[in-house]
């Protein structure tokens, strides 16, 4: 009977408990209200696009120099240069050839070293140019056919952007015996010395003022410059004393002096190199006013073989009454270095 009363109690007490739960909730579905989204989203209200004001600042970009710490190399002033050319040409016929023709041989060289120093405001310029070229025909002897000693020092100063002061030292003669010869008939020629190594020889020392607005053009006006014109050979001064004098060897002047230098690459491959020298003497007449143009113009065919045109005109009262010119065209090798 114990048993039966616990559990009759037992079910009576989960039946209050689910009617209890049951209520409860009854109540809360009483209490929910339903809400519609869609009507309330009416009344919402968004913020304005960049509601917070900005400023915009003009962009102005401009070349800064950032300091660079100097790095562990040293810096180079000098500029050295070496070119050597050989030109070679030979012709051969046989002896029943109907054209006619003489067996020739010709050879021709040049070297120029050239080296440049520069260490504001200060700088140096050297050049040293020798040519020298022989043709030998059948029948003849050995002839020379174009000889040269060119040697130029230069140390300037700089005065400002393009204007420099410069002292310069020059040296020219040649290196052999130059002939003039007479056609005597017969296969036959006569000979006469007509120069030699100093005969003449000139050595030119100036001072002055020097522009030079770019690295290819080169403006000398030496106000103060003197030179010498040697002739030691005998010889040759009997035919031809170059102003010097029967009873002397060298010879003083004084004189105004111009020298304009031109040295450009004017196209692919091709380039120009230029040198006029006006030499103004102040203790004579006008007419030994001195006028020389030299010029050089080389293209490259590819990197050893090159054309190269020569030409030299001269007007000097002391050597002939008229201008003297000279030209030479020549194919051959071309060595640069650097």
């Amino acid at each position: 009977m114990l048993k039966t009363r616990l559990a009759l109690l037992f079910i009576a007490s989960i039946a209050c408990s689910i009617s209890a739960r049951a209520q409860q909730t009854d109540s809360l579905k009483k209490d929910t209200i339903k809400i519609d989204t869609a009507q309330v989203n009416k009344f919402r209200i968004d913020s304005r696009k960049n509601a917070i004001p900005t400023r915009v600042r003009q962009i102005t970009i401009q070349r800064e120099q950032i300091p660079v710490t100097m790095l562990d190399y040293k810096p180079v002033y000098w500029k050295k240069a070496v070119t050597f050319a050989l030109n070679f040409s030979q012709s051969a016929f046989t002896n029943n050839y109907s054209a006619g023709g003489v067996n020739s041989v010709a050879l021709g060289t040049n070297f120029i070293y050239h080296t440049e120093y520069n260490k504001a405001p200060f700088s140096y310029v050297s050049e040293l140019n020798l040519t020298y070229g022989v043709a030998k025909n059948k029948g003849q002897g050995k002839r020379k056919t174009n000889d040269r000693i060119y040697f130029d020092n230069k140390l300037a100063s700089q005065l400002s952007k393009h204007w420099y002061f410069f002292g310069s030292l020059t040296f020219e003669s040649q290196f052999d015996k130059g002939f003039n010869y007479t056609d005597l008939g017969n296969g036959q020629f006569s000979s006469q010395e007509i120069s030699n190594f100093m005969a003449p020889g000139y050595l030119t020392e100036s001072l002055g003022f020097e522009y030079k607005p770019t690295g290819y053009f080169d403006l000398r006006l030496g106000t103060g410059t003197a030179r010498q014109t040697f002739v030691l050979s005998d010889s040759v001064r009997k035919v031809n004393d170059y102003g010097v004098g029967q009873n002397h060897k060298v010879k003083n002047d004084l004189a105004f002096q111009v020298v304009a230098l031109f040295d450009k690459d004017i196209a692919k491959n091709i380039h120009l190199n230029t040198r006029y020298a006006l030499f103004i003497p102040y203790n004579q007449s006008p007419k030994y006013i001195t006028h020389r143009v030299d010029a050089v113009l080389s293209a490259k065919v590819n990197r050893l073989i090159n054309v190269t045109i020569n030409g030299t005109l001269l007007y000097d009262r002391h050597t002939a009454d008229a201008a003297q010119g000279t030209e030479g065209l020549a194919l051959g090798m071309l060595y640069r270095f650097p």
